[in-house]
């Protein structure tokens, strides 16, 4: 059927150039997702969680911590912006490897959407600008959760709203990426081996200086660890050119990691 549905599609040359077309797809997304804000909602609850247990929790057997630049604050204050990075995380990659792997395989809607004036690049990036809106979602509602319990210090924090965007973008073009992998839904518990791990060792809960020196760079590396730097610095008004180098770390793997992944998603849709 897959071959049936594509060969009446324009494939464009190498080297054609066109203007790309993802509105149609966001706004597909939205309208679904209008009637199903419970689900959004959701997705705060298990950092929420993890904030009033180990950040709230925890935190009264801490005190104070140092922050990204040798200031000290709450220990809720440190993880609450850890978490912020990770709710943002979440819902982007979520969309695009769960979601998107039942739009690819299982509903065939990508099929159908090549069979219309969309490419499998407009799709790609579609699907990764719909992430990085869900992580904004995610994370400006994670932000709103920290400014009414008190754990914002400085209007900074209203960079965290574009933030969350980049985070969301970058996650989701590697979600995306990692998804053109995927052959069965039983393989996305490979993806929760390295997702996991991620969370609870890129900082989220402990500065890096707790790690062996040996270790401090292979985490650093890890693609959660900047996306903390960066929104933590922005919560605890701790801004400076530091912060550049997390943002062009992002930039810089979103970018390729879609550019690799809408070439595989181009070889699967059409062949």
């Amino acid at each position: 059927m897959r071959t049936m549905m594509t060969s009446t599609v324009d494939v464009p040359r190498a080297g054609d150039r066109r203007v790309l077309h993802t509105g149609p797809l966001i706004r597909r997304n939205l309208r679904v997702y209008r009637h199903s804000w419970t689900i959004i909602v959701a997705s705060l609850l298990e950092p929420v969680m993890y904030l009033l247990s180990i950040g709230v929790g925890v935190g009264q057997l801490i005190g104070t911590v140092p922050g990204v630049s040798g200031q000290a604050g709450s220990y809720a204050q440190y993880v609450g912006a850890g978490l912020l990075a990770t709710a943002s995380m979440n819902a982007a990659f979520g969309e695009t490897t769960f979601t998107a792997f039942s739009r690819l395989r299982s509903e065939l809607a990508y099929d159908a959407m090549i069979t219309t004036p969309l490419d499998p690049a407009d799709i790609g990036v579609g699907e990764t600008m719909w992430a990085a809106i869900r992580g904004l979602i995610a994370g400006t509602g994670f932000l709103i959760v920290l400014a009414v319990l008190g754990l914002v210090r400085s209007p900074w924090a209203l960079l965290v709203v574009p933030g969350t965007l980049l985070v969301g973008f970058t996650f989701g073009a590697l979600g995306l990426l990692a998804m053109t992998f995927v052959r069965h839904w039983q393989h996305f518990q490979l993806l929760q081996l390295v997702m996991l791990p991620m969370f609870l060792f890129a900082t989220t809960f402990y500065p890096l200086t707790v790690y062996p020196d040996a270790l401090r760079l292979p985490i650093s590396c890890l693609p959660l660890y900047p996306s903390i730097e960066l929104l933590r610095g922005l919560v605890l008004g701790q801004v400076g050119p530091g912060l550049l180098g997390p943002v062009a770390y992002l930039v810089v793997v979103g970018v390729v990691a879609l550019a690799i992944a809408t070439r595989r998603l181009r070889a699967i849709l059409i062949h």
